[in-house]
């Protein structure tokens, strides 16, 4: 697909091989690039490390972005290992059930913090890290969903907290730009990953995009994996700030 070889990147948020992250991996080893994969607990490490393991990946590492100092270790070791980053994927998200599954208007002020802690600022805590090990230059990206453009029944905080994520990107994507460091939000079509397990009746939000969508389809992990390959590689280097929409063109339609 494109050229990534030399190329060192951090892919965050593999959590089987369904995962989003994982479709990102995927493509970024096809191809070339080198790559550092993370895991959040000693369970998720049982599914994570062999995946991992078959990509390869130079660096495998614990990160709970809610343990500053896993963050920072991780960063530090890739230091040591590397000596640069040159791309990053962002590419969790987390609320609380009682707040995802409630009105947005009945959500708690802890629940909706720790959502926008998880799903939001833990982005931008990356990009701060990630700015020193991209002295060349580099691409961060992150993944989004319709629902911070438009009300999603039973999507609840995370559509707020979305829309944040997108808007930090602009802001980061502006501010890292004089540093050649580009940035994005990727905005998928509904696909079945655990994530998404958590919301309710979304096997009807998918039958729905499938039935309104222009190409009639749902996307694919391989898809967002191809797009995000593109968007790190050096044939992107002209694109930042951008929220990308992969859904077969769902997001024209609603």
């Amino acid at each position: 697909m494109f050229n990534l070889h030399g190329k060192k990147g951090l892919v965050v948020g593999v959590a089987n091989n369904h995962s989003i992250a994982y479709g990102c991996a995927k493509a970024f080893d096809l191809c070339g690039a080198d790559l550092a994969i993370t895991y959040m607990n000693a369970k998720s490490e049982t599914y994570v490390r062999p995946l991992a393991e078959i990509l390869g990946a130079d660096i495998i590492a614990p990160l709970d972005v809610e343990q500053p100092e896993q963050l920072e270790a991780l960063f530090k070791l890739i230091e040591e290992k590397w000596g640069k980053l040159d791309f990053l994927v962002h590419s969790i998200a987390f609320a609380p059930k009682d707040d995802l599954h409630g009105r947005v208007t009945d959500s708690s002020r802890e629940g909706f913090m720790r959502a926008m802690d998880i799903s939001c600022h833990s982005f931008v805590r990356m990009a701060k890290l990630a700015e020193p090990l991209m002295q060349d230059g580099g691409c961060l990206l992150t993944m989004s969903y319709m629902g911070a453009d438009e009300v999603i029944e039973n999507y609840g905080i995370m559509g707020p907290v979305k829309a944040a994520l997108q808007s930090v990107s602009r802001y980061l994507a502006a501010e890292l730009g004089p540093k050649g460091i580009r940035v994005h939000a990727i905005s998928p079509g509904p696909l079945q990953t655990r994530a998404a397990s958590g919301i309710k009746e979304f096997d009807k939000l998918m039958e729905h995009a499938i039935e309104r969508a222009p190409l009639h389809t749902l996307v694919s992990i391989e898809d967002i994996g191809a797009l995000s390959a593109y968007l790190v590689s050096d044939v992107a280097k002209s694109l930042t700030g951008g929220t990308i929409h992969i859904d077969g063109g769902y997001h024209i339609v609603g």
